[in-house]
């Protein structure tokens, strides 16, 4: 995976314990060690909501332009 800060993301599964369900989108804040990349969710007024460390398998990376197929 190619994921870089500023990335916007969806979640890959539920995390109950931090109140995040699959689906819910987010945005790469940070490069960690490893295959770990800190996320920080905010809703629609810019607030944040939760900031944690995910590991790669646990998003998608989302994109918004054309991609080409090879």
């Amino acid at each position: 995976m190619n994921a870089k800060v500023l990335d916007v993301i969806a979640l890959l599964e539920d995390l109950p314990a931090r109140g995040l369900v699959r689906g819910q989108v987010g945005t790469i804040v940070e490069k960690l060690d490893g295959d770990f990349f800190e996320v920080e969710f905010s809703d629609n007024s810019g607030r944040t909501y939760a900031t944690l460390p995910l590991r790669a398998s646990q998003f998608l990376v989302l994109h918004h332009d054309l991609a080409t197929v090879a």
